[in-house]
């Protein structure tokens, strides 16, 4: 359906290319402005309230007004508005933000920073591959990921991404990529599996690919402790217990893609704490600035950190970084970011409040559009199905069409295929969450009546 754009809407098909947007569609809808944020809401450019149920893009942990970044944002800007970290250089913002890391994340030895979440694990396999040089294994360079992981866009993060739409066209994925199964009892396990014995099937499958490629060719294995644009995917009883194993046994880096996961969303400071996952270094961004500023970092462990500052010394300069790699402005607001999750302990408050979001998410576990409600920390979502554990025959119109009814509800959700996906500022409140979820019930309603009418339930 084709609708009269305003000027703005207007301006804006003439001007920009959106990211994961169908730009046909686009064109005849036009852009949904958005104005301004407040606590966990946002406004639209007519003055229409919502409450943000993604945290922006899973990033805006404190909500988005928080004054205190804003205040320390301002104050680096008057006072160093940029620098870098090339040539060894470096300023305090980037000093004091790679310290409160270590504290948080034990075992990591040092820090190196980006931009975004698919600069940083583009930057792990980077020192996968150089760390194996330098050992004298130019021969370990494959990368295991998993089907439905998500670890960004860019060449050789969107080919560790394990969904369709990130490499349909773009020739993708690249070479030295592999990915193992998805995680996801409801929909991968064999009738009667439980939890554990799904967990143990996966490690063994994990161990055959290993042992058909070649454990000399296998350089690292990563996963999200929570799989997140895959659709909030909790993985069963027993996976990384599982899963280490297999990769010690092989001399495997296991790589911790926290970009989602990390700074208290899981109720722990980082996802693999919560899940018993131990990495040899770990990705991080969104949650590091609550979205205040764009940065990500990556911490690698003592023996990881040795041999690549070493091998440096024989090549003479270590021929990695990004311009804006551990900008003044973003370090300053993540430091700040930190005390702030520190202070306030938001790990705690997360776990506290964990148990009414996993009741309102719960509440809808027996809606006839939903097969699986699953909630970790402040992670959750409904999983829609046409009946038990099928699929849709058109997989993702439904989903879509429930966050499209939300949004008309004042309700801002994501739909990761025909999964209804969760991730509210760590700051919500109770009664917050209630109103987050007070129209759910109605729009699953429609959703299904509009399902039943269109014929997607078969």
């Amino acid at each position: 359906m084709t609708v009269q754009l305003t000027n703005m809407q207007t301006r804006d098909v003439e001007a920009l290319l959106h990211p994961y947007t169908n730009a046909v569609t686009h064109r005849a809808q036009g852009a949904h402005v958005i104005e301004r944020g407040e606590g966990v809401y946002i406004y639209d450019n007519t003055g229409k309230r919502f409450i943000e149920g993604m945290a922006g893009l899973w990033c805006c942990g404190l909500g988005f007004n928080n004054a205190e970044l804003v205040e320390v944002a301002k104050a680096q800007l008057d006072k160093l508005p940029y620098y870098h970290l090339f040539a060894g250089r470096s300023f305090e913002p980037a000093i004091e933000l790679a310290e409160k890391i270590k504290d948080l994340a034990p075992g990591m030895s040092r820090v190196f920073y980006q931009s975004s979440g698919s600069e940083a694990n583009e930057t792990q396999i980077k020192l996968a591959w150089y760390y194996n040089n330098a050992l004298g294994r130019p021969d370990k360079k494959k990368i295991i990921s998993r089907v439905k992981g998500y670890h960004g866009v860019s060449i050789v993060s969107a080919s560790l991404t394990g969904l369709p739409y990130n490499h349909k066209s773009f020739d993708l994925p690249v070479d030295r990529i592999h990915h193992t199964a998805t995680p996801h009892h409801f929909r991968g396990a064999h009738a009667g599996e439980t939890e554990l014995e799904f967990s143990k099937r996966l490690a063994t499958e994990l161990e055959q690919m290993i042992e058909a490629e070649g454990p000399d060719t296998i350089a690292a294995f990563i996963a999200e402790p929570v799989m997140g644009a895959g659709g909030v995917i909790v993985p069963p009883e027993g996976y990384f217990e599982a899963i280490m194993p297999v990769l010690n046994r092989y001399d495997i880096l296991c790589i911790a893609d926290e970009v989602i996961c990390g700074f208290g969303r899981t109720g722990e400071w980082f996802g693999h704490q919560r899940l018993n996952m131990q990495p040899t270094s770990i990705s991080m961004a969104k949650q590091l600035t609550s979205g205040y500023a764009p940065l990500s970092a990556v911490a690698i462990n003592a023996e990881m950190a040795d041999v690549i500052e070493n091998h440096s010394g024989e090549i003479g300069i270590f021929g990695h970084g990004f311009t804006y790699g551990g900008h003044p402005m973003g370090c300053a607001v993540g430091s700040a970011a930190l005390d702030i999750y520190m202070r306030e302990d938001i790990p705690a408050k997360v776990r506290a409040i964990e148990p009414h979001f996993r009741n309102h998410l719960m509440t809808h576990k027996d809606h006839p559009l939903v097969g699986e409600a699953r909630q970790i920390g402040l992670l959750g979502a409904l999983e829609l199905t046409p009946g038990g554990n099928a699929m849709f025959s058109q997989p993702g119109k439904v989903g879509a069409h429930l966050a499209t009814r939300l949004v008309e509800h004042g309700v801002i959700l994501r739909a990761a295929g025909d999964s209804l996906v969760f991730c509210p500022p760590m700051t919500i409140t109770e009664g917050e969450l209630d109103e987050l979820f007070a129209p759910i019930g109605a729009c699953l309603d429609a959703t299904l009546h509009w399902a039943r009418a269109e014929g997607h339930l078969g």
